[in-house]
């Protein structure tokens, strides 16, 4: 098989081991939310520096955490990412997986505002449509439904910030993530600890057998699709991979619709609508740019 080949493959894999995290997370709806995210820290570090060492990361990782100014920039996005988890994970338990799906097809055109923003990268006319057609969808939701999606709003900012701040990492997945769970570690075991000293404690993780298995495999499903991810990085442009990743909140969204029988005004199918719309125009105007940039690249 040719390394492009691969790469695909690896890569819809990952994304689609991303988009069945609503069921995985949904037989932990009875636990809370905060000690799913504490535990998903403590197997996430335990998973990631586990694969890291076999597939021979550790020099990487040490030369990783002797650099300051790396690991304070890891800081913030373990920040960031801690963030992003806990909200998805709520947004699981209470039934909200539709829109956690709409945060994740609204993440690229924020994305691409903030690459503009931060980075003053080059956008196609039809990328600044979309970013437009995308606000109009969420003041439609506003209007229409009377409140803002935050559960949206918060997974699609957290999650582009979390890219922008990586974006001045140089470091490979696996050792990045090792590294921002470290930071979150000590945090994890304090509110574990409180809740453990607590008279109305209520902490599931060893009380019960099946929970406790898969409080464990939250780290490990947690780390997988980002290996997987990362292998295919190495293989196919990073481009193409951009379009892939639409499997993910494409196969949440109808899990929540069809799987776990969630309820949604009618109305959101008008604010799903204008965001495809805008991912169709964002997906076009990206093609756009690299035709652009490889006649550019082939002329000089």
């Amino acid at each position: 098989m040719q390394q492009h080949s691969k790469g695909l493959l690896l890569a819809i894999t990952a994304y689609s081991l991303w988009g069945f995290f609503p069921l995985y997370f949904s037989y932990l709806n009875s636990v809370s939310s905060f000690e799913v995210l504490a535990q998903r820290i403590i197997w996430s570090l335990v998973a990631t520096l586990s694969i890291g060492l076999l597939l021979g990361y550790g020099n990487k990782l040490l030369a990783a955490l002797k650099d300051i100014k790396l690991i304070g920039w890891l800081g913030v996005s373990a920040l960031l990412i801690a963030i992003n988890w806990l909200v998805y994970i709520w947004a699981v338990s209470q039934h909200q997986v539709i829109e956690a799906s709409l945060g994740y097809f609204i993440s690229p055109v924020v994305s691409l505002i903030l690459a503009r923003i931060f980075f003053k990268d080059n956008l196609h006319p039809l990328q600044i449509w979309a970013g437009i057609i995308a606000t109009l969808a969420i003041l439609w939701e506003f209007i229409s439904i009377g409140q803002l999606p935050w559960v949206s709003l918060i997974l699609a900012f957290a999650f582009a910030l979390y890219g922008v701040v990586r974006k001045h990492c140089v470091i490979d997945g696996i050792s990045g993530m090792t590294v921002e769970t470290m930071w979150l570690l000590p945090l994890a075991f304090l509110w574990l600890g409180w809740q453990y000293l607590s008279p109305s404690a209520s902490l599931n993780f060893g009380t019960d057998n099946t929970l406790t298995l898969l409080l464990i495999g939250v780290g490990f499903v947690s780390a997988l699709p980002l290996v997987l991810f990362a292998m295919a990085t190495r293989r196919i442009d990073l481009s193409v991979v951009g379009f892939i990743m639409y499997i993910n909140p494409t196969m949440q969204f109808l899990i929540g619709v069809f799987v776990l029988k969630e309820p949604y005004p009618p109305e959101r199918l008008i604010t799903f609508a204008l965001i495809w719309l805008a991912l169709l125009l964002f997906t076009i105007g990206l093609l756009s740019l690299r035709k652009t940039n490889i006649s550019l690249q082939a002329s000089t």
